[in-house]
């Protein structure tokens, strides 16, 4: 069998992918208002916050010995992990505000896509990836009741462009993919 599909098996990639489907067909449904108007950024934040989420699952193993003491090199395919994750992520979501009536701009849904996936990077060096989950919510949870004077924290909910929001992801995907390519899950 192809071992990259040995890989995508092992880190449940295909119940990831049905789950980002399912989210991206629930912003689909609840931006079809024939209004035309701009979509609000907390449905898009939701929707791509589910979607790390449930990419997270597959930052851990199956075995977390056999993640440590492998002789293959694990740094490249799980930085491969997080960027596809991120990107299949914003093309899914891309594609669905597309389809509706409402959409976000590109350059926000990217920047969200890549932010959330890198802190469920950052959850899964931390926690392990059982829980790689609980950064991302966590912190849409934040972005939702912070003062909107605060983009550092609400930086998922400001409009694309805002330099201090467009850090905060890019910092969020760098140290994400760097701790998880180089430290790999946590227990």
């Amino acid at each position: 069998m192809n071992p990259a599909l040995l890989y995508a098996r092992s880190r449940h990639v295909p119940a990831s992918a049905l789950a980002v489907l399912a989210g991206t067909a629930l912003l689909w449904a609840f931006t079809r208002d024939g209004g035309g108007s701009a979509a609000d950024p907390r449905t898009g934040a939701f929707v791509l916050a589910l979607g790390a989420m449930a990419a997270s699952v597959g930052f851990g193993g199956q075995d977390h010995a056999l993640d440590r003491t492998a002789a293959i090199r694990w740094w490249p395919r799980r930085a491969a992990h997080v960027l596809a994750a991120a990107t299949v992520l914003a093309a899914a979501v891309t594609a669905a505000q597309a389809l509706g009536d409402a959409g976000t701009a590109l350059a926000l849904t990217a920047r969200n896509s890549f932010g959330l996936t890198g802190l469920a990077a950052i959850g899964a060096v931390l926690t392990g990836g059982t829980y790689a989950w609980t950064l991302p919510f966590g912190w849409l949870l934040l972005a939702f009741v912070a003062p909107p004077a605060m983009t550092v924290t609400t930086w998922m909910l400001t409009p694309a462009g805002t330099p201090s929001s467009t850090w905060t992801a890019a910092v969020l995907i760098v140290a994400g993919t760097v701790s998880y390519a180089l430290r790999g899950p946590g227990r």
